[in-house]
């Protein structure tokens, strides 16, 4: 049986050799791999399997049932490939299993997050005075800024949150986009907003918030405006929306899961006013390539944000910046950790250049489609290429055939009532030579097709 350290080195060689094949794998597993799966389907053991056989199981009948998301030919969802130094950084973590709750349990964890968040507040050029929490995604995240707004904006009214609960309390409402994310539509039911007492700000022909028919406001209102929309990659127009809303009292939140990272690169005129909101949800695991699963809640009222998850205790009391008192989860793990190795291993123009990269590569696929014959709908002015053929069953039939071919991956969505499929470039592992393979990919599909 192996000991604990050769079983850690079993594990690193298999998952070093997974890595070696990155590049040439399918990036969807195939029908085989997939039916093999029926393998983990066993009974609990009465008397348990020997570690390295457990492990081998995983590798050999799991390994080949991946999606290859770490792939450079992986376009679908905004998944970013793990940074090498951030995925590292994770492995290194995991050895040193801390509970990153307070600097008591962990003084280094407390310590990187501390700095990581300072780091984060700098790169994305947000008030500085604001909070900073680690949390598992931009849904938690966005539940916790959004209790924390709600919170306040009771106590503005003379409301106690934290003694009377919401029976009997005045009304939030809740304006968002018509083209809001479903994560943050999640997070307000799960706080207990009616989806049908939401109500929606319309939005122009490109699908950003029109300030112009923006609904009435007031200070009891939470204003939820996005940077980044999923299928367009557009931006609300912060600098029109975001002054009505303040003069009216009322709370903004950006969700800006993957968009916000534009404005750490050339492209931050995007992002222009969004640093006057109240607060602001974004992934690491998306554009910033971190491992699974590391978000953040920046929230410009430190204290806000502090009082609405303490959770303090007579046996576990830590300072109102202690993680543990800014994110949903009690015990957790240092997930600012890899933040901190990526955005020290990149530095500032690491990071634009990734952003930068990665849209220049969006603007090629897409000229590459409309010469192909696709019909381009969006702008192109992020990492997003929304496109479709001439019919739904011919878009249909595009992506089966690329998805079937294992040679790149992305998904469907439903765009303005009609199939649509989308592109999102992400991975630092995506070159032009990937891009140029997809866009010959999809060139030759649509000859078949228009030939068939």
């Amino acid at each position: 049986m192996m000991n604990e350290v050769d079983l850690q080195a079993n594990a690193d060689t298999r998952g070093r050799r997974y890595l070696s094949k990155n590049a040439t794998q399918r990036v969807f597993p195939s029908k085989a791999a997939i039916s093999a799966l029926e393998a983990f389907d066993e009974p609990l053991p009465m008397q348990g399997f020997p570690a390295e056989n457990t492990l081998a199981l995983l590798d050999d009948t799991g390994s080949p049932a991946t999606t290859a998301s770490n792939s450079p030919r992986y376009f679908g969802f905004v998944i970013g490939a793990s940074l090498p130094i951030a995925a590292a950084a994770d492995r290194l973590m995991l050895a040193w299993d801390q509970c990153a709750s307070t600097f008591d349990n962990s003084p280094v964890s407390a310590t990187l997050e501390r700095i990581t968040g300072r780091w984060v507040l700098d790169a994305l050029d947000l008030p500085r005075e604001s909070a900073v929490g680690f949390g598992t995604s931009a849904t938690a995240c966005t539940i916790s800024t959004l209790a924390a707004a709600r919170r306040t904006l009771l106590a503005r009214q003379g409301w106690d949150f934290d003694q009377h609960g919401l029976i009997g309390a005045p009304e939030i409402k809740v304006v968002i986009s018509e083209l809001a994310h479903i994560t943050v539509k999640k997070a307000l039911r799960v706080l207990g907003f009616g989806l049908g007492r939401i109500v929606y700000a319309p939005v122009n022909d490109h699908g950003q918030v029109d300030a112009s028919r923006l609904p009435s406001l007031d200070d009891s209102t939470i204003l939820c405006l996005q940077a980044g929309e999923v299928n367009t990659g557009e931006f609300d127009l912060f600098a029109q929306n975001i002054p009505i809303a303040k003069e009216a009292g009322a709370w903004v939140h950006i969700d800006g899961a993957f968009g916000l990272w534009a404005r750490a690169s050339s492209l931050a005129d995007l992002t222009d006013g969004i640093e006057l909101a109240n607060s602001w949800t974004t992934d690491a695991h998306k554009w910033l390539n971190t491992p699974y699963d590391c978000a953040m809640a920046i929230c410009r009222d430190a204290n806000a944000l502090a009082a609405a998850m303490n959770s303090d205790a007579a046996y576990s009391s830590a300072s109102k910046d202690a993680q543990k008192n800014l994110t949903l989860e009690f015990s957790r793990r240092p997930r600012g950790i890899p933040v901190w190795a990526a955005l020290r291993t990149l530095g500032r123009s690491g990071i634009a250049d990734l952003v930068e990269r990665h849209c220049t590569q969006a603007r090629r696929i897409a000229d590459g489609l409309s010469e192909a014959g696709f019909s381009v709908l969006n702008r192109v002015v992020l990492n997003q290429v929304l496109f479709r053929c001439t019919t739904d069953q011919q878009t249909q039939a595009v992506l089966t055939k690329v998805q079937d071919s294992g040679e790149a991956w992305f998904g469907g969505t439903i765009w303005q009532g009609r199939l649509a499929l989308r592109i999102s470039v992400s991975s630092w592992r995506t070159r032009d030579a990937d891009v140029e393979a997809l866009v010959s990919l999809l060139t030759r599909v649509h000859h078949e097709l228009e030939e068939s």
